[in-house]
């Protein structure tokens, strides 16, 4: 079992507004590990809270962190608990910790199993440190970071097995939002290009989840699955 030592892994960041993105990993691979936390100590704007070896010890030791992370970048293949199952128990205990999968796992089971758990982003473990880091920045803003073979996946399995009857339920504004929602937009940018205020569009994205039966922006795109051929390269999309 790998050891956690989370005196040894704080550091100091900032970014805009004062404001640094802390995070965990939870990773079995020591040299991986060390690699990671190089790139999260060195980075601008971020804090390396802390790290673990396997799932079991992130579920019994995360949510009783003195300083929680805001990102956890998570492995799915861990010696016992699995990562994917890892993030369906902790996910409701730590509501505001935003989970991204970073893993070899590329196909559809793995992924969509990943998202229904709770996880916001799903990344190959063969992203680069830039895209990587951009990822972080994206998903604590609100985003859902995937790979961009990841993502056509995302669309490709829904354009084949869209679920009609939920997304029939949807009234064309909140069609419009979930739209904008995959594309990326963040919530002030979703409010200034439909000229509603933050608050209605919090209203419109509940009513979303509510009718197709989601609990994040990862879930309700994927269950959306609308975008053809092409559209996931425009601007913001949720794959870069």
């Amino acid at each position: 079992m790998k050891t956690h030592d989370n005196s040894r892994d704080k550091i100091t960041g900032k970014t805009s507004g004062n404001v640094s993105i802390a995070v965990s990993v939870v990773e079995d691979d020591g040299p991986a590990r060390e690699i990671l936390s190089d790139w999260i100590r060195r980075a601008h704007g971020f804090r390396w809270v802390s790290q673990y070896g396997d799932g079991e010890s992130a579920l019994s030791r995360l949510p009783g962190e003195k300083e929680k992370p805001s990102v956890v970048l998570m492995d799915i293949n861990l010696p016992g608990m699995s990562g994917i199952e890892c993030v369906r128990r902790l996910k409701p205990s730590l509501p505001e910790v935003q989970f991204v999968m970073l893993t070899v796992y590329e196909d559809a089971d793995h992924i969509f199993d990943a998202l229904q758990a709770g996880a916001s982003g799903y990344l190959l473990k063969q992203t680069p440190r830039d895209e990587l880091l951009a990822a972080l920045r994206d998903v604590h803003a609100g985003g859902s970071p995937m790979t961009s073979n990841i993502a056509r996946k995302v669309v490709q399995s829904f354009q084949r097995n869209a679920p009609v009857d939920e997304a029939a339920n949807l009234s064309p504004r909140e069609r419009e939002v979930l739209e904008l929602l995959a594309r990326g937009y963040l919530y002030k940018e979703i409010s200034d290009n439909l000229g509603i205020s933050v608050p209605t569009v919090n209203t419109y994205i509940r009513r979303i989840y509510e009718k197709l039966h989601v609990r994040s922006r990862a879930q309700a795109v994927a269950k959306y699955g609308h975008f053809g051929p092409g559209e996931e390269h425009k601007r913001g999309a949720p794959t870069r």
